[in-house]
């Protein structure tokens, strides 16, 4: 019989580990992924390096960026790790979801939405169309894993509902998003000076859509006692500890609702006179919610990646030498453009 190959030994070491889940000494380590996506210059960045306790000044997040975290279960024990994705440019760079997103990490993926409450006319579009895409992507990994662990996939799917108790009474109104999904409105202390009327459709909106959508729902700004809050509830994404049991829906203090706690019936109705909602013509509650926010935040015109600050461009990334070759290599490139089109239009003439 032949001798097995190293390959086949790491192979079969890591399906042992694999089938024996928690048992043996308990010494395995963790690995969770936390996606962050949201309103662009939203505070993305300045959240993760608060839950990693690094005392840096936020950067510009240019497309997709990658960081990550240890911490240890006890003592002497092998540190869990926590994967940290961001993405930034807002709504510009949809394709780059699909990046970290995958049938070997979706298992142990959650998701969280940062949304910038002091621009309440992109907050619909860009919720929608971030939360759409990563859906569309989420709903193909599971299908394709579907195809080769079938059980995995049911598993995945029973999952979701882990947050709803089985006697909620809107458990068969709602449609939880298929990851754990945290949505966090920043810059709470603009939001705080907004007049009341707006800031309760704006409340009232996020606790709906956040409700609908099985997901936990809080506000945070520069405060340290919110950044505590948010820092403890990725952490419980991240690291998988105590998730927080405490609830605020008083649109006069920072939201903090975890999911499976909220409910229809205390959100009520969307702000809108009872004679005026049949005038929306909408055919879900998600589509009704969104008309009556749109009617008083009508939605601002989405930059294209177009509007990207180039950031070869960007001051804070100036080296004189780096900046002097590239100066050099576009006269060279425009030149060879002109000595180009010169070549086309002799051929033209000689033809």
């Amino acid at each position: 019989m032949p001798s097995e190959t190293l390959w086949e030994i790491a192979k079969a070491e890591v399906e042992k580990r694999g089938s024996s889940g928690n048992e043996g000494n308990g010494v395995e380590i963790g690995e969770k992924s936390v996606f962050f996506i949201g309103s662009k210059n939203g505070g993305k960045t300045t959240i993760i390096l608060r839950c990693l306790d690094r005392d840096e000044p936020a950067k510009p997040t240019l497309a997709l960026e990658y960081t990550y975290g240890r911490r240890a279960k006890g003592h002497n024990t092998p540190k869990d790790i926590a994967h940290f994705w961001e993405l930034g440019a807002g709504t510009s760079l949809l394709d780059l979801i699909s990046v970290p997103i995958t049938s070997d990490t979706l298992r142990t993926f959650s998701i969280v939405l940062v949304l910038d409450l002091s621009k309440p006319n992109d907050l619909w579009t860009t919720m929608e169309n971030l939360l759409q895409a990563t859906r569309s992507h989420v709903d193909k990994v599971i299908m394709k894993l579907g195809r080769t662990n079938s059980k995995a996939a049911s598993e995945m799917r029973q999952k979701i509902w882990s947050n709803m108790q089985k006697e909620h009474p809107d458990r068969e109104l709602i449609d939880p998003f298929p990851v754990p999904l945290v949505i966090i409105g920043s810059k709470y202390d603009i939001f705080q000076d907004f007049d009341s009327e707006k800031r309760k459709v704006i409340c009232k909106t996020l606790r709906f859509v956040a409700h609908y959508y099985g997901a936990s729902l809080m506000f945070t700004s520069k405060s340290e006692a919110l950044l505590l809050k948010i820092r403890g509830v990725i952490n419980q994404l991240a690291f998988g500890i105590d998730k927080s049991k405490s609830i605020c829906v008083d649109q006069n203090k920072p939201l903090f609702i975890t999911a499976g706690l909220d409910s229809l019936c205390q959100i009520g109705p969307p702000p809108v006179p009872d004679n005026d909602i049949g005038k929306f013509h909408a055919h879900t509650p998600m589509e009704l919610w969104k008309k009556v926010y749109g009617k008083l935040f009508p939605p601002k015109r989405i930059n294209t990646l177009k509007d990207i600050k180039d950031p070869a461009r960007d001051p804070q990334y100036v080296e004189s030498e780096v900046d002097e070759m590239r100066i050099q290599k576009d006269q060279e490139l425009e030149q060879y453009k002109r000595n180009a089109s010169k070549s086309w239009k002799q051929i033209e003439l000689d033809s």
